[in-house]
């Protein structure tokens, strides 16, 4: 897949950062995201899976601000993942409307439930506080139509597994992201709550 088949504001974006053409790695996963498709990415660091991940939500979001609930959630490892996930997506997002906000456990809960009720398309959040605000009723995620975990080897590391799953039991229709360096047994048994049918992409 070219960028030339990516939404115009998009495509138009890509091209002001001087991106040509995706990377192999991203040339295989972007066309099974785009497709709706639950998708394992997995490659080392560098193959451009995180950046993937950002273009696709874009384009996924058409490039614009819909009403008020997120339509797109990453879920990271922590702060420092969360604010570098967030700058790496305005540097896309400069000419649009998409609103991207990152929620993290040193923030205020009254200010991250006053920013995000004015309104969010992309929610960039860590474990324990996506499911402070998820159970506190101060994200609602009707609206999701994408969840992502980026470097989910904090999935293996801490006891984050439930979190996530507890986040997920309301969400009816929602395509799942996992992009990590590689498979873990831990991600594989996700396959029978939220990683349903998952096709796998694995990049050298």
């Amino acid at each position: 897949m070219s960028f030339k088949k990516l939404n115009p504001v998009l495509k138009e974006a890509l091209e002001t950062l001087n991106y040509e053409a995706p990377l192999p790695f991203q040339k295989e996963i972007l066309p099974k995201i785009k497709g709706g498709a639950n998708v394992y990415g997995l490659a080392p660091k560098g193959s451009g899976k995180t950046t993937a991940l950002i273009i696709a939500i874009i384009h996924k979001l058409k490039a614009e601000a819909f009403e008020d609930s997120p339509r797109a959630l990453v879920i990271v490892k922590d702060k420092q993942a969360a604010l570098d996930l967030k700058e790496e997506f305005e540097k896309y997002t400069r000419y649009m409307d998409l609103r991207i906000y990152a929620a993290y456990d040193e923030q205020t809960l009254d200010q991250q439930r006053e920013e995000i009720y004015y309104g969010v398309d992309v929610l960039i959040a860590t474990p324990k506080r996506l499911n402070k605000l998820y159970f506190m009723n101060s994200v609602h995620l009707g609206q999701l139509k994408l969840l992502a975990l980026d470097d989910a080897e904090f999935l293996i590391r801490n006891n984050y597994h439930n979190d996530v799953l507890r986040v997920t039991e309301s969400l009816a229709k929602c395509q799942y992201v996992l992009l990590a360096e590689k498979m873990h047994s831990k991600y594989e048994r996700l396959q029978d709550t939220i990683m349903y049918n998952a096709q796998i992409v694995e990049g050298k």
